[in-house]
């Protein structure tokens, strides 16, 4: 019950960010958490006359509050202490349909500088990011935001269209993906109504294409981007762009938008550190009204190695799971929640053969010479790769990991991880093009 309190206390201080402030004190605050029964919310009120308030008016964006804490679907019934009288058991109401992805530019207050958490790895990227809120078109324009799946991006650009939202109130923006961006333009050029498709998106003060490497190697859509782009640059509108590889990787973008993008700053997020993620883990653990203890974020953060919206995933399960049982969250819970989340329950072989796989297919080299005794340069590279990956993604032992490339010394391994750990300290291109591999490991 205490969890399912914390949970209602931190859903209230969610909604503070989409109600006034005298809606909050007259339907909001007055709610009172009573129960958690089969994925519903059982809150009480004094009076039929505010349940059917809160019920028409309130139901949906409580229901999608709670619904993004816990990671699951919930429900939300609003009942009297005469309804409690009534019937010891409550129907659960009809769900709500909220679907994130369908509202209509949603500016969610969670994705905020102040919410962001700052370390290493993605310090140039925020304070760049912030620059351009607080100064669009002239801070930094284009804004090139890049980086692997899952670490950030998609928090800073949010939070660069919320503070532009506060500070330039009269502003248009828009944000669209780069696969939405060429389907649009296909149903325009079917529909013979290009011309509205072109004052749409180059009549707005600030543009967002997340996945701008999706435009590659196609033709309409590449013409059709370069027009906009120097409209929207000659008019001084702010453009900012995310991708998951900086310009000069994207393969089969023409050049004349390789140079445009490159013409304002480029800015990576990258692999986060471990202190890193441990300050985002107590953030997000206190946003959700949760305690965890110092041995499970510690779990948390060496078992999350690649993805920051995993780390969020998990902790989610966490809840669920403490809200179900209502059990203080511990590292046999926490490492539940990390298999649920991660793919680190598949068998070795098989994430073993996805590594070679993807290995293989980005640098040029065949699988059989990974795992073959050839020494030349670009074989052994491969294979110092994969040994480095295999150790990133798994929880092996260096002779465990010998093992799967024929039975190497796990001194072999210790010299290859190393070599390459070295090597992406100073060759951003490699790093960028091993987290691919991970991220494609990861996500097939």
């Amino acid at each position: 019950m205490q969890a399912f309190k914390n949970l209602w206390s931190a859903a209230v201080e969610r909604l503070t960010k989409h109600i006034s402030e005298s809606a909050m004190d007259l339907w909001i605050r007055p709610i009172v958490p009573i129960a958690y029964e089969d994925d519903s919310a059982i809150l009480m009120v004094e009076s039929s006359f505010q349940r059917d308030i809160i019920m028409s008016k309130y139901k949906d964006l409580i229901s999608h509050e709670l619904s993004d804490m816990v990671g699951f679907e919930m429900t939300i019934n609003v009942i009297t202490p005469e309804d409690r009288q009534v019937s010891q058991s409550v129907k659960k109401p009809e769900a709500p349909k909220v679907q994130i992805e369908s509202m209509v530019e949603p500016i969610y207050p969670e994705y905020t500088f102040d919410t962001f958490v700052v370390g290493d790895s993605n310090k140039h990227a925020h304070a760049a990011c912030y620059a351009v809120a607080k100064n669009p078109s002239k801070a930094y324009n284009p804004l090139f935001l890049y980086g692997n799946t899952g670490l950030g991006k998609t928090h800073l650009i949010k939070a660069i269209r919320n503070e532009i939202a506060v500070s330039f109130p009269h502003y248009k923006t828009i944000y669209i993906t780069g696969e939405e961006f060429t389907n649009e333009l296909i149903d325009n050029i079917r529909n013979k109504t290009m011309p509205e498709f072109k004052n749409k998106y180059r009549n707005v003060d600030v543009l967002f294409v997340d996945d701008i490497q999706f435009i590659a190697n196609k033709d309409s859509t590449q013409e059709e981007f370069f027009h906009t782009f120097n409209a929207l640059y000659e008019a001084n509108k702010q453009i900012v762009l995310v991708s998951d590889r900086p310009p000069k990787d994207i393969a089969l973008l023409e050049n004349r938008l390789r140079s445009r993008f490159e013409m304002g700053i480029i800015t990576d997020i990258y692999l986060p550190e471990y202190e890193l993620k441990v300050a985002i883990i107590k953030q997000k653990a206190k946003t959700y009204g949760m305690e965890l203890p110092d041995d499970v974020v510690d779990f948390v953060a060496m078992k999350i190695k690649n993805n920051i919206r995993q780390l969020e995933g998990v902790l989610k399960k966490i809840m669920a799971f403490q809200l179900i049982s209502n059990l203080p969250p511990s590292i046999a819970i926490a490492s539940s929640a990390v298999r649920d989340i991660t793919s680190e329950n598949e068998p070795i072989p098989v994430v073993f053969d996805k590594v070679l796989k993807e290995v293989s297919h980005e640098f040029g080299v065949s699988e059989e010479d990974i795992l073959s005794k050839k020494r030349i340069e670009n074989v052994t590279f491969a294979r110092q790769i994969a040994m480095y990956i295999m150790r990133e993604i798994t929880d092996l032992s260096l002779p465990e990991i010998g093992q799967n490339f024929n039975g190497r010394d796990h001194s072999t391994v210790h010299h290859s991880i190393r070599k390459i750990e070295a090597k992406i300290k100073t060759n951003n291109t490699l790093k960028n093009r091993i987290d691919s591999v991970i991220k494609n490991v990861q996500e097939r």
